[in-house]
């Protein structure tokens, strides 16, 4: 390596030599390491040279997690693969003599910067562990999964394990969001949706969402969030993810009851999907399975739910809304546009009036009626994935400000439901004639019955009328593209 004194050392050099006979290059995307030293002697057994093990490799840019000079050594850390849909953190250390620390410190800060990118480094995390998520085993998870590899991107942790029913609702609520980049939920989907309402109970609701990133480290059934942000059901690699992670604009949708109003991240289901999930609690054991075996069972039974349902369509058209989700999700990229989105809510910081009333005002004018008598299912999502193998909505979008609508009329034969089951892990789901597709910004469901189910993001809600309207780029997730969910979009 050359004399940091030498004035034709390249400062953006990407290629260090260490140890005499190591190189070490920043690719594109990876670091290339090249090790020609000779077997050393250590290596000799009973008077033979044991073969060099393999020590020219690869590392994708993406998994390193940190990288330092120590008193004598440059110190590289990232994740290696390690199982199936697992990363462990590994590190690889090499001598620096004190005269070239100077170079090395310089290459360093190359290699963090083409690993993070645009990525904020050493994030802030308030992490909380819900100790009944993953069948009670959370916490675990977490220590096990997950701290290893925040620690090695040196991420600044504050951990706090919810007490209650609700308890994340208020610890959102009295948050310093100045003290935290995100706020990482180890459980499944229903932490996430408490912090997502404790945020908005906030006096500065619209600043809060704006600020505060949200993420999930996948310990529940669902794990939707995790699925849609970062394509994966690992809490390791989710936690890479997290690292790694970009701020991305989500639209949250109100829903009005009588006289409340909540907030909704994921989905709105009436019907079978919202029988199969909430009707199927005391067979939690059986994991995601459970929905499966509630689906058959109710379609056994070719149970329809009446109801009124109306609907502010925006695109009503399966090729006009592949046409929009082609054309948004390559849009060309917006300069600043997260500092200006910071800007207005910090401006306007309560939560958005509701343009279209609540649900015990009069139907707004233009709204599409939709026949409601034999309803099979009535599903709604502002992300494409409910859980895995669940590509529920192909064309759903981050923050277009629109909802994906489905209706399934309750009528249709067994075969016909038991095919479309079997579609929504193929991706041909979203193509199947007996399913209605709509891309609205409001809608009002009027159940006819007195009892059943209505679930908000896996949630169960009072059963009675309810009105969704959605709020464009109103909350803040992290994701892997900072642009559109790890789904496969609609053919």
């Amino acid at each position: 390596m050359s004399s940091p004194d030498d004035s034709s050392q390249d400062p953006h050099d990407t290629t260090l030599t260490v140890d005499e006979s190591v190189t070490l290059t920043i690719g594109a995307d990876s670091l290339l390491i090249l090790d020609d030293r000779p077997p050393k002697a250590d290596r000799r057994c009973c008077g033979l040279l044991q073969s060099k093990p393999e020590t020219n490799h690869a590392i994708s840019l993406y998994n390193i997690l940190g990288a330092e000079i120590t008193a004598s050594n440059l110190v590289i850390a990232y994740a290696q693969p390690a199982a199936k849909d697992d990363v462990s953190v590994t590190t690889v250390h090499y001598s620096i003599p004190e005269p070239e620390k100077k170079v090395a410190k310089t290459w360093v800060q190359q290699l963090l910067a083409g690993a993070y990118a645009k990525a904020l480094r050493g994030k802030r995390l308030k992490v909380l562990v819900n100790p009944f998520g993953g069948k009670g085993a959370a916490a675990s998870l977490y220590q096990r999964y997950a701290a290893p590899v925040f620690a090695a991107a040196k991420c600044q942790v504050d951990v706090q394990t919810t007490e209650y029913r609700g308890h994340a609702i208020d610890i959102a609520e009295n948050l310093d969001i100045d003290a935290y980049d995100a706020l990482v939920c180890c459980s499944g989907d229903g932490l996430p949706y408490e912090v997502f309402n404790g945020l908005g109970k906030r006096p500065d609701a619209r600043k809060a969402l704006a600020q505060t990133a949200v993420a999930l480290l996948p310990c529940g059934s669902g794990n939707g969030l995790t699925w849609n942000a970062f394509g994966t059901g690992s809490v390791s690699i989710a936690a890479l993810a997290i690292v790694k992670g970009l701020r991305t604009p989500l639209d949250l949708v109100s829903i009005s009851q009588k006289e409340s109003r909540t907030l909704s991240f994921l989905s709105q289901s009436f019907g079978i999907v919202a029988e199969c999930d909430l009707g199927t609690e005391n067979l939690r054991w059986m994991g995601a399975q459970r929905f499966t075996y509630g689906f058959l069972i109710r379609l056994m039974r070719q149970t329809i739910w009446p109801c009124d349902i109306a609907i502010k369509v925006e695109i009503g058209d399966k090729g006009r809304i592949k046409d929009h989700y082609a054309a948004w999700s390559t849009r060309p990229e917006e300069p600043d546009a997260d500092s200006k989105r910071l800007e207005i809510a910090a401006e306007f910081p309560g939560l958005p009036e509701l343009e279209y009333g609540t649900v015990t005002d009069e139907l707004p004018q233009g709204w599409e009626v939709v026949s409601g008598e034999t309803i099979g299912n009535f599903y709604a999502g502002n992300m494409a994935i409910m859980s895995k193998d669940t590509n529920m909505f192909p064309a759903a979008l981050p923050d277009d400000g629109l909802i994906d609508v489905v209706t399934i009329d309750g009528t249709v034969s067994r075969g016909t439901a038991i095919t479309m089951m079997s579609e929504v892990a193929s991706g041909r789901f979203f193509d199947m004639p007996d399913l209605n597709v709509r891309k609205a910004s409001a809608f009002r469901l009027v159940p006819h019955q007195k009892e059943g189910y209505i679930s908000i993001d896996g949630e169960r809600i009072p059963f009675e009328a309810f009105q969704v309207e959605v709020h464009q780029g109103l909350g803040t997730i992290l994701t892997k593209s900072g642009r559109f969910y790890e789904a496969a979009g609609p053919r």
